[in-house]
């Protein structure tokens, strides 16, 4: 009474044909009550904000469901009830080599080659190797010729330098890690088609190749360096066996080429009271001559590849490209003083290549330290000679490698990396290889990550800190929990945070209480209520309606894949089964069973359809959770083709399991991480903070980066108080001296 405009309105809407027929449905005759019940059964909103992708014209709103009109609910259940086809191509075992083909798609995927030095943390496994299987699993699925390798590169400063720490040689330390890299890799389910290394044969002779071809070309010039020498050593320091205080935020622990702290590069010589890492003595400047590719000479063949290429590309690896072209190209050393690297073949450094017995010696498994404290020799730089590794290992996995590499016609490149590797890949190993004149492939679509930190600080494998993958593997959660958290999380626009708290909730809910309760309930209806066999169904407009949104979820799915939009496409999974969650809640199968006949048809149709979802989430996980994708097909015994016909084309939601197809038994696929188990791996590895506040007073930092490093500290001590249900002490006042 007291907003008569707004009753009026009220009354106007209910009138409306639509609302009649959903008043009837959701009443069916029985008032207020009904309503009252029936929103109860609804599930707590969980509204996905994300991104539509551009291409399609089948948008959603921003937020809600989205409405679907009479002709798409029908074509969905036609598509729907014709099945999968017996002549549906199924996903086939891989023959090596994998070569491309005349009219197919041919997709040659690489993900950054991991530094052999150490062991690979949380941030390396999402920001490379994790996203690349990712793809490259999808790209199978999807009938694709595709071709993923990679490999540990393995020559280059950090080895020398780990070499020295362990007292191995150069060899031993390539061969221990990089057998550390591979079980890694083998527990992520990280699905190589061949994962190599960069210290072979193959690798000498393509890298000295393209280098002769640039030098026939003119695209390299010889120049005087600066560097730092160290006279007790009687060797230059190269970038990572030198430390000082950064030039521009004076941390005291900087390297010779980047400052751990604020990010920024660095010129050795730059460095503030600079040390050599191995004999702690003060190094003096002294000048070395290096070979430079001409990066000026190449920029306007970059500029005209780029404009044709660089458009699929991820918006901060197109960013950081053009930053480097607006501040214009300059010459870039590709030489070091160095042992441990490709030799540079050049006559006028001949007196600087090793005698191959010497190099014999310095792979030998005697630790020659005279040797290896000689004066370095030149060799390539690792950042020419690192990605010139994606060829060679090709080359080591099939002798036709250059059908991949030479083939830009019909061969489409993935790059995956993080945004720090970038200008490596869009413009120096770009220009190096259209100076070699060579017909090379080069990459069309390079996928750049941002940066994953560890609760609130940074991974840092020099220093220890955060979760590295063989720690992973000891906290007892499998695999493809950790897959999934990486990848919901997957740093695609913007720096994420590790969180274990995190990851308990959304093992938790995510997990545990929405994918796996549906598939979970679904399959237990079967057994429980149709003796393990799938009733008929005879579907309403619910059904439809169901099977409408979970192929336009599909559809979605795909689109952002093929996008390389791995964290939405994620969700599009998780949207499905939430949209199942609902389906069940209202329909109440469990109810409708003990009724009459037409209550029985509705448990029944309601059941079938459910494991017909239950399939297809199978085959939507096969990139994201391989072990668990399989368990689901396992547990429906689900037809072998049901993968591959569902992700042909452009997607389709097909009735993979039909009236009377009998399941497996089914069981639980998640189990709860309990607050007190996850408590105490934060208390683990929360220990390494204390570790680093004690080296830095040890060494007696400044104030300032002190007290930052105790912060983060006592802020890990609170977060564990609280957990274990105590009430965080106090801060302590300085005492008075």
């Amino acid at each position: 009474g007291d907003l008569p405009s707004l009753s009026s309105w009220f009354d106007r809407v209910g009138s409306l044909p639509e609302c009649r027929r959903a008043q009837l449905r959701v009443l069916q005759g029985r008032g207020v009550e009904m309503l009252k019940m029936f929103l109860q059964k609804q599930p707590n909103p969980q509204t996905q904000r994300r991104e539509t992708p551009s291409s399609s014209s089948e948008c959603a709103s921003e937020e809600g469901e989205r409405v679907f009109s009479s002709a798409e609910i029908e074509e969905a259940a036609r598509v729907w009830s014709e099945g999968l086809r017996d002549s549906a191509a199924g996903h086939t075992e891989r023959t090596h080599p994998i070569l491309p083909q005349e009219g197919k798609r041919n997709v040659l995927v690489t993900s950054a080659l991991p530094y052999v030095n150490n062991v690979p943390h949380l941030g390396n496994i999402i920001g490379c190797v994790l996203s690349a299987d990712v793809f490259a699993r999808y790209g199978r699925v999807r009938g694709w010729r595709l071709l993923y390798v990679c490999g540990t590169d393995e020559y280059g400063t950090a080895t020398e330098n780990k070499a020295r720490e362990e007292k191995l040689t150069p060899q031993q330390i390539c061969d221990k890690y990089h057998r550390i890299h591979r079980e890694i890799y083998r527990w992520f389910q990280i699905d190589f088609d061949y994962f190599g290394r960069t210290t072979t044969d193959k690798q000498t002779q393509i890298a000295q190749d393209i280098f002769w071809r640039l030098h026939e070309r003119g695209f390299l010039q010889e120049d005087t360096v600066e560097q730092l020498r160290c006279e007790t050593c009687a060797r230059f320091l190269a970038d990572r066996f030198v430390e000082g205080v950064c030039p521009h935020c004076r941390y005291p622990e900087a390297r010779g080429d980047q400052c751990d702290k604020c990010g920024r590069l660095i010129n050795a010589v730059e460095l503030r009271d600079p040390q050599c890492k191995v004999c702690k003595e003060t190094p003096v400047i002294r000048s070395s001559k290096h070979l430079f590719l001409d990066l000026p000479k190449l920029e306007s063949d970059l500029e005209q590849w780029l404009d044709g290429s660089s458009g699929s590309w991820t918006s901060n690896a197109r960013n950081i490209t053009l930053s480097w072209l607006r501040d214009g190209l300059k010459p870039r050393c590709i030489t070091r003083d160095l042992q441990w690297g490709t030799p540079v073949p050049h006559p006028d450094y001949k007196e600087k290549v090793p005698e191959e017995e010497e190099r014999e010696l310095f792979r030998g498994s005697a630790v020659n330290i005279s040797l290896m404290l000689r004066s370095p020799l030149q060799v390539f730089y690792v950042w020419f000679d690192a990605p010139i590794g994606y060829l060679s290992i090709t080359a080591n996995y099939t002798d036709q490698w250059e059908k991949w590499w030479k083939n830009p016609q019909q061969v489409e490149l993935y790059n995956f990396m993080a945004k720090d590797n970038v200008p490596f890949h869009s413009v120096v190993f770009p220009c190096s290889l259209l100076g070699a004149q060579d017909n090379y492939t080069l990459v069309n679509n390079l996928v750049a990550t941002e940066y994953l930190n560890y609760e609130d600080t940074k991974f840092s494998k020099s220093r220890g800190v955060g979760v590295f993958g063989d720690q992973a593997e000891q906290t007892g959660i499998p695999s493809d929990v950790w897959r999934f958290y990486l990848l919901y999380l997957r740093p695609e626009n913007q720096d994420a945070n590790f969180s274990w708290s995190d990851l308990a909730l959304k093992n938790n809910s995510e997990l545990l209480n929405n994918l796996g309760n549906f598939i979970n309930r679904a399959g237990m209806f079967v057994s429980k209520f149709f003796e393990g066999s799938v009733p008929a169904m005879l579907l309403n407009e619910d059904d439809k309606r169901l099977i409408a949104a979970v192929q336009w979820e599909l559809k979605q799915y795909i689109q952002l894949m093929d996008r390389v939009r791995i964290r939405d496409a994620l969700k599009c999974i998780l949207n499905i089964s939430r949209h199942g969650n609902q389906y069940i809640q209202v329909n109440e199968p469990w109810k409708r069973i003990k009724g009459g006949e037409l209550d029985r048809q509705r448990a029944a149709a309601v059941t079938g359809v459910s494991v017909n979802v239950c399939v297809l989430l199978s085959a939507l996980l096969e990139p994201f959770m391989p072990s668990t994708s399989r368990t689901i097909r396992a547990q429906f015994n689900a037809p072998p083709t049901c993968v591959s016909a569902s992700l042909q084309g452009g997607g389709a939601f097909l009735c993979s399991l039909p009236a009377g197809h009998r399941i497996a038994t089914v069981s639980p696929l998640f189990q709860k991480l309990e607050s007190d188990h996850i408590e105490s791996l934060r208390k683990t590895f929360a220990g390494q903070q204390a570790d680093r506040v004690r080296a830095l007073k040890a060494q007696k930092a400044e104030k300032a980066v002190i007290g930052e490093e105790v912060s983060k500290l006592l802020k890990l001590k609170e977060q564990l108080s609280l957990a274990e249900g105590n009430t965080p002490a106090p801060p302590q006042k300085g005492r008075k001296k």
